[in-house]
């Protein structure tokens, strides 16, 4: 936490690949908002309030994968009768996670860094699952790349807060490097007969990500 890179280089590297990642996958960005626009009916962007680093709520972005189609009882309909064709697609190749790059730019998140959760767990974690925001949230992490989904609770706050105690330039690189590899294996992605992650058993009632 206090060395020379998480101080003065990670930053400044985040806003380089965010640059150089927006260039690459521009016609990816272009598409995607049109498809997603004509699917959900005009609007392309899922936005939610998330915390980041100390707790701080951001407005994250992400594609809309899920439609908003209700029972009618007014009820949004379970996620897995939402998902979308191309969502599903796009989620299993992380495609939806490509309009974070903003955040990166806009000083919101890292490239790397623990998943942002939703703003209503910040109370229900312990001292030890609280230091997870000791750095700013990622668009990939060390969870992310040792199962992602399918991992239980405790494990991904495991892995979240050693990499918040082990952070370095070639654990970053490390990271980077098994992200590619989960993305072309497309591994993780879900939980066996689940659309996202499963949720919380405990103080936590509601799915990660919508």
């Amino acid at each position: 936490m206090n060395s020379t890179y998480f101080k003065y280089v990670k930053r400044p590297l985040d806003i380089c690949i965010a640059l150089l990642a927006i260039g690459f996958f521009s016609p990816f960005f272009v598409l995607l908002t049109i498809i997603l626009f004509v699917a959900n009916r005009g609007n392309p962007f899922f936005v939610q309030e998330r915390p980041g680093k100390d707790g701080k709520v951001f407005r994250m972005i992400k594609f809309k994968t899920l439609n908003d189609e209700k029972s009618e009882s007014g009820e949004l309909l379970p996620d897995a009768q939402r998902l979308l064709r191309i969502g599903k697609l796009i989620r299993a190749s992380s495609l939806d996670e490509l309009p974070q790059l903003f955040n990166i730019l806009h000083g919101e998140m890292s490239i790397v860094g623990p998943r942002p959760l939703l703003v209503k767990y910040l109370p229900y974690y312990n001292e030890f699952q609280s230091r997870r925001h000791m750095v700013k949230p990622g668009i990939t992490g060390w969870a992310q790349v040792n199962g992602r989904n399918k991992l239980t609770w405790d494990q991904k706050f495991a892995y979240d807060v050693f990499y918040v105690e082990n952070v370095s330039l070639l654990f970053d690189i490390k990271i980077l490097l098994l992200t590619v590899r989960k993305v072309i294996l497309r591994e993780g992605v879900n939980q066996e007969g689940e659309v996202t992650a499963e949720a919380f058993k405990g103080n936590f009632i509601e799915e990660q990500d919508k």
